[in-house]
């Protein structure tokens, strides 16, 4: 089978992770081809918050709780050693399509390198908080974002991934 489609058959959410930092080379392989998703008329208006900083994830984690009203001390980032957030210009019609499509491509990366990964929800939320808004403007990132989704990432602490079969009758032929 051809390796492509079998690295977007073999997808899988990642919720256990070994207690070890990926490469940055593997990281940036990831990053650089979440970039190369297509965007509505090639606005490329997507940017990518790459977060290694514990303390940084673990307030995240936090405000992510109270949003999903999620008991305290849970992690919803799942103690993943790194978190890409995928922010869109707020102005932009299709930050919401263009996001979507740089969270599947980075998910793709991570599993040809075989590097475990997760979409984890309530990105929007979190960075429509003014407290988010201000970390935004003290790194320097400048405009109106929103965000898209979160992209946790690290290697997998599981033995082996399960095939999880697809649900039937999701196609329909019109001819």
């Amino acid at each position: 089978m051809n390796q492509y489609i079998d690295f977007i058959q073999k997808r899988r959410s990642i919720r256990k992770f070994k207690d070890e930092m990926i490469s940055q080379e593997e990281l940036n392989t990831i990053i650089e081809t979440g970039l190369c998703a297509p965007s509505g008329k090639n606005l490329q208006d997507t940017i990518i918050l790459v977060i290694k900083d514990q303390n940084v994830i673990q307030e995240m984690a936090k405000d992510n709780c109270k949003i999903g009203n999620m008991p305290e001390g849970t992690d919803p980032f799942f103690h993943a050693p790194v978190v890409l957030v995928v922010l869109g210009k707020k102005e932009n019609p299709n930050t919401a399509y263009d996001g979507a499509l740089v969270m599947e491509n980075l998910m793709l990366a991570a599993t040809a390198l075989n590097i475990g990964s997760c979409w984890i929800n309530r990105a929007r939320q979190l960075f429509e908080m003014p407290k988010w808004q201000n970390f935004l403007k003290e790194k320097g990132i400048v405009g109106e974002y929103i965000g898209v989704g979160n992209c946790i990432l690290g290697y997998p602490d599981v033995d082996q991934v399960p095939n999880i079969a697809r649900k039937p009758n999701r196609v329909y032929y019109i001819d």
